[in-house]
Formats: C-alpha cells, sequence, structure tokens
C-alpha cells in the first residue's frame, strides 16, 4: 500500500451526484449528502479498501464540514462516520442541527 498525504489530495463537491469524493490512484473515496432548506443530511461515507486507513475519509468529512460552515448549512449526520468525527473535533458541533430531521 502506497502511503498517502492526505494534505495534498483534493476533495471536490460534486453537486450534480451530491457528494463530496477524491480519486486517488484509481479509488474514489466519498461522502455523500442531499441538502433539504438549510440542512447538510450526510447519507453515507465510503473509501475503498485500498485507500483505506489513511485518513482519506477524515479529509472528506473536514472538506464537507467547512462547506457546510462556509454556507451556513446545519449538519445533520445520518453517517456513523461523521457523527463520530465531529465527536472527536468538537469546532464541529455548532453545526449540527437541532431542527427536524430528515
Amino acid at each position: 500500500m502506497e502511503f498517502i498525504d492526505t494534505e495534498t489530495i483534493k476533495v471536490e463537491n460534486n453537486k450534480d451526484e451530491q457528494r463530496f469524493e477524491t480519486e486517488i490512484n484509481g479509488y474514489t473515496g466519498v461522502a455523500e449528502y442531499h441538502i433539504n432548506g438549510n440542512q447538510m443530511i450526510f447519507t453515507h461515507t465510503g473509501v475503498p479498501r485500498p485507500i483505506g486507513g489513511q485518513g482519506v475519509a477524515n479529509k472528506l468529512i473536514k472538506t464537507a464540514l467547512d462547506y457546510a460552515r462556509e454556507n451556513h448549512l446545519q449538519v445533520v449526520p445520518l453517517c456513523s462516520f461523521v457523527s463520530t468525527y465531529i465527536r472527536r473535533h468538537p469546532e464541529y458541533k455548532s453545526l449540527l442541527s437541532s431542527g427536524p430531521k430528515v
């Protein structure tokens, strides 16, 4: 397995597919979401095994949460990875939606 420097990988917001994504060595990691009003609802985070375990999912979620903050969106973490990430990074807790979950 080749070392992945998460500082240099590029994460894109593919709005048509409603997911943040990165491609590394031909593999695509994703953080899928839906927008409902002012809520960004995270439904799935996935990184293929060959590029897993090196912080790729963390980079995807950090980028997505920064996007939510910049765009004044509240976060609904239906994906357990996103919930865990926010719990471990309290600077994102203020983004959690207190409104109805969809």
